[in-house]
């Protein structure tokens, strides 16, 4: 009798642990979104030379697994030449320099609820009074459970 009541002791154990799942679907997120300019149409390229006066349209292409958020699109200078940990090619730079008057250009953007791919494509106008010089174009992307990703290139404005 008591070896029934040990095994009727441990019964509820043996079927919580059965009915726990053994799948991978656990509903959690572990995919961060992609971030891409090196397509077909995707603006800047690495060591693309901008003018100033004009205006560009930059491209870049998000996808996530689920759903896109939010992007971000960052132009800054690169007078003391740092570097980004996601950067791919680098560009020959001038020597460095103090801003004086420098290109800076941050914006947040949504995506359209439910989207699982996007192209960024925001037209941006290059003031004539700035800084020529070196400079970054950073992208970012956010999804909706906030992985994120992000790509940056070097540029030149002139």
């Amino acid at each position: 009798m008591k070896s029934i009541i040990k095994y009727l002791r441990i019964l509820p154990l043996i079927m919580m642990l059965a009915s726990c799942s053994s799948s991978d679907d656990s509903g959690v997120d572990e995919e961060k979104p992609s971030i891409t300019i090196n397509y077909d149409g995707g603006f800047p390229q690495a060591c693309e030379v901008l003018e100033r006066g004009n205006t560009y349209t930059f491209k870049a292409r998000a996808t996530d697994n689920l759903a896109l958020a939010a992007y971000s699109l960052n132009i800054h200078h690169n007078f003391d030449h740092h570097t980004h940990d996601d950067q791919g090619a680098q560009c020959e730079l001038e020597p460095t320099k103090d801003a004086v008057n420098p290109m800076i250009y941050i914006e947040n953007f949504d995506v359209e609820e439910g989207a699982t791919s996007y192209e960024i494509n925001v037209s941006i106008d290059i003031p004539e009074d700035i800084d020529p010089g070196d400079y970054h174009c950073s992208y970012s992307v956010t999804d909706v459970t906030g992985w994120q990703s992000r790509t940056s290139v070097d540029i030149k404005i002139l």
